[in-house]
C-alpha cells in the first residue's frame, strides 16, 4: 500500500469535484459515499438493519434517501442509530479497497474523515473548502434541500475552521481553475517526498 492521502470536506465543499480531479491525476479513489450508496441499493448490505430502524425508508429498491433524510430531520436521535448500522460495512468496504490497491497514492474521500478519526489511519489529510456563502448556495440549489435541511447537515460535521487548522493541505474550490491547480500541487508535492525518501533507502 503507498502513501494514503485522506480528502474531506464539509457538505457543499466541492469534496467530490476535488476527488474526481485526483482520478483524473491517476489515483485511486475510495468513495465513502458510493459505498453508503451501495449499501443502501436493493440487495445491500444495510438494507435490513435500515428497515428495522425506519421502516418507512426501505422500499423494493433498496433504502430511499430522501424519505430517510426526511425521518431523520424529525428525529435525530436516529442518527447514532443509523450509524452504527452503517459504519462498520464501510469501514469494511474501506479496508478491502486499502488492501487491494498498489499504487503510489492512494485517496480515501470521506465527509466525516476527522469525525470518524479516520484520519489516523492516513498519511495526510487534505481539505477542500469555499466560503461559507459558496456552501450554501451549493446545498440549496440542490433538489429536495431547504436551508433547516442544510444546517442539520452541517450541524452533523466539524466546522471548516477546525479541519482547515488540521489539514496539510487546502484546496480551494472557488473556482474549478485553482482547485485543479492545487490537486496537481499536491500530488507533485507526494510523489516527490516518496523519491526523495526511496533514493535514502537505497
Amino acid at each position: 500500500m503507498g502513501f494514503v492521502l485522506g480528502l474531506t470536506g464539509s457538505i457543499g465543499m466541492g469534496k467530490s469535484t476535488t476527488a474526481a480531479m485526483f482520478r483524473d491525476e491517476g489515483l485511486a479513489v475510495w468513495d465513502a459515499d458510493a459505498a453508503v450508496h451501495s449499501l443502501y441499493a436493493r440487495g445491500g448490505a444495510a438494507v435490513s438493519g435500515v428497515a428495522r430502524l425506519v421502516p418507512m425508508a426501505v422500499t423494493e429498491a433498496g433504502v430511499d434517501r430522501p424519505a430517510l433524510r426526511l425521518a431523520l430531520e424529525a428525529d435525530p436521535s436516529l442518527f447514532p442509530r443509523l450509524e452504527a448500522i452503517v459504519h462498520p460495512l464501510v469501514a469494511d468496504d474501506r479496508d478491502h479497497f486499502l488492501a487491494r490497491e498498489d499504487g503510489d497514492i492512494v485517496v480515501l474521500d470521506v465527509p466525516l474523515l476527522y469525525e470518524r478519526g479516520i484520519d489516523t489511519e492516513c498519511d495526510a489529510v487534505v481539505v477542500a473548502s469555499a466560503s461559507p456563502e459558496t456552501q450554501m448556495a451549493r446545498l440549496l440549489a440542490r433538489p429536495g434541500l431547504d436551508r433547516a435541511g442544510a444546517e442539520l447537515l452541517l450541524s452533523r460535521q466539524m466546522p471548516d475552521r477546525d479541519k482547515r487548522a488540521r489539514a496539510r493541505w487546502i484546496v480551494p474550490t472557488e473556482t474549478l481553475e485553482g482547485a485543479r491547480a492545487a490537486v496537481r500541487q499536491i500530488v507533485s508535492e507526494i510523489r516527490g517526498s516518496l523519491g526523495a525518501h526511496n533514493r535514502r533507502d537505497r
